[in-house]
C-alpha cells in the first residue's frame, strides 16, 4: 500500500471501465535528465484475468516501467491506460482501480495486521459495513489469523510481505502490480506468496509481476515479456518462448578424461549434420551441447562418439528453461556467459531470508 490518500467509498465493480484490456501501454519511454533512457518504447497489451510476468536482470528497467504503469512516474513518451483509464489524465481513477506492492513493504510496523488492514480499508474507501468481513478473509488468505493482533515489528520478512500483499487487496482491485515481491525471501516464504497470488488470479484478478526469478515466472505466468536494457526482446507464453528460442541440452561425461579425448569428442559432435548450429562447451570431464534439435540427434551423437573412439560414462538431456531462452536471446549462450553474468536469479540458489 503506497498511497496514503483517502479515496471515496466504492465497490469493486466501479473500479474499471468496459474494455478487454486491463493494461494497455503503447511506446512507453522514460528518459532521465542526464539523457539516460531507462525504458525504450515498451508496449504491452494485457487482457483481463491474465497473470503476466515482466522479467529482466537488475537494471533492465522493470521497476521504472511498473512505476510508469501505476502513475508514480510520468513517461517521457507514450501512453498508458489501466482498466480503461488514462494514467496521464485520470491518475486518481487508475490508483483507485489497482493494487501496488512495491519492493519495500509499506506496512506500519507499529500496528498489528488487523490494524494495518483497517487503515488500508479507510485509505481505499472500503464501505464500513464490508470492512470486517474483508479483513477476516484477507487474514485467512495470507495465513495471519493467529498473529492478527500482534505488532508487525516482530514479524519475519516473509510475514511482512504477506501482510503487505493483503493490504493492497482490501479494495478488491481488478489489477494488482507486484514489483519483485519475493526477492530476498527463503524458498518456503516464496512458495507461500506464490500460492496467494495464484488464488487471487484464479478469482479473476489481473496480476502484473516483475521478477528476476525465471522459475517463478515459468510457474505462475500465462504470458511474459523479457526485458533487457529497457527494451522488450520477446513476449509469449513460457512454453512458446521455450519452444521458439530455447535449446535442448546434452551433458556428456566421457571415460578416461584427458584434454585430447575431450577435444576429439567435440570435433566429432561438430560434424553431426542433424545438429542445428550447436553450441558446445567443455567441462572437466566432458562437454555440454545446446541445440534446437538435440533430441533428434541422440543416435547420431552416440554413433559419432563411438566412431571417434570416445566412450560415454554418463549422459543427461533436459528441455530448455526460461533461463536458456534469456541467455539465447541476449547472446548469452557463449561459453563465458552464466546466470550470474545476466543478473538473473535461480530459485535453486542459496539465499538469506530477511
Amino acid at each position: 500500500m503506497t498511497s496514503r490518500q483517502t479515496h471515496p467509498q466504492q465497490n469493486s465493480a466501479d473500479l474499471s471501465q468496459e474494455t478487454d484490456l486491463a493494461i494497455d501501454a503503447q511506446n512507453v519511454t522514460v528518459t532521465y535528465e542526464d539523457g539516460t533512457e531507462a525504458v525504450r518504447g515498451v508496449s504491452l497489451s494485457i487482457e483481463k484475468g491474465e497473470f503476466f510476468g515482466f522479467l529482466g536482470p537488475n537494471g533492465a528497467g522493470k521497476t521504472t516501467t511498473i512505476k510508469s504503469l501505476v502513475t508514480l512516474l510520468h513517461p517521457t513518451e507514450g501512453s498508458v491506460r489501466i482498466n480503461g483509464y488514462d494514467t496521464a489524465t485520470e491518475p486518481e481513477k487508475v490508483r483507485r482501480s489497482i493494487g501496488y506492492m512495491a519492493q519495500e513493504t509499506s506496512i506500519d510496523r507499529e500496528l498489528t495486521p488487523r490494524e494495518n488492514l483497517q487503515l488500508a480499508c479507510r485509505l481505499y474507501g472500503v464501505p464500513v459495513d464490508q470492512r470486517e468481513d474483508r479483513i477476516e478473509a484477507l487474514l485467512d488468505l495470507v495465513d495471519l489469523q493467529d498473529v492478527a493482533d500482534t505488532r508487525s515489528e516482530k514479524f519475519s520478512g516473509g510475514m511482512k510481505k504477506r501482510l503487505d500483499a493483503a493490504s493492497v487487496l482490501v479494495h478488491r482491485p481488478p489489477v494488482v502490480f507486484l514489483d519483485e515481491p519475493t526477492t530476498g525471501l527463503d524458498p518456503e516464504a516464496r512458495l507461500r506468496l506464490w500460492n496467494y497470488f495464484e488464488q487471487i488470479n484464479e478469482k479473476g484478478t489481473t496480476v502484473f509481476l516483475t521478477t528476476q526469478y525465471l522459475e517463478e515466472a515459468d510457474q505462475l505466468c500465462d504470458r511474459l515479456s523479457l526485458l533487457q536494457d529497457g527494451q522488450i526482446i520477446a513476449t509469449g507464453s513460457p512454453e512458446t518462448l521455450k519452444s521458439e528460442f530455447g535449446m535442448d541440452i546434452f551433458q556428456i561425461t566421457i571415460e578416461n578424461t584427458v584434454e585430447e579425448r575431450i577435444e576429439r569428442a567435440v570435433q566429432a559432435v561438430r560434424r553431426i549434420d542433424t545438429f542445428n548450429e550447436p553450441t558446445i562447451r567443455t567441462t572437466e570431464d566432458g562437454f555440454i551441447v545446446r541445440s534446437a534439435r538435440a533430441r533428434e540427434a541422440t543416435s547420431d551423437l552416440f554413433a559419432a562418439l563411438d566412431d571417434a573412439g570416445v566412450s560415454v560414462s554418463d549422459f543427461d538431456i533436459r528441455s530448455p528453461t526460461l533461463d536458456d531462452v534469456f541467455l539465447a536471446l541476449t547472446d548469452g549462450s557463449s561459453d563465458t556467459t552464466s546466470r550470474a553474468d545476466t543478473g538473473m536469479a535461480s530459485l535453486s540458489a542459496q539465499e538469506v531470508s530477511t
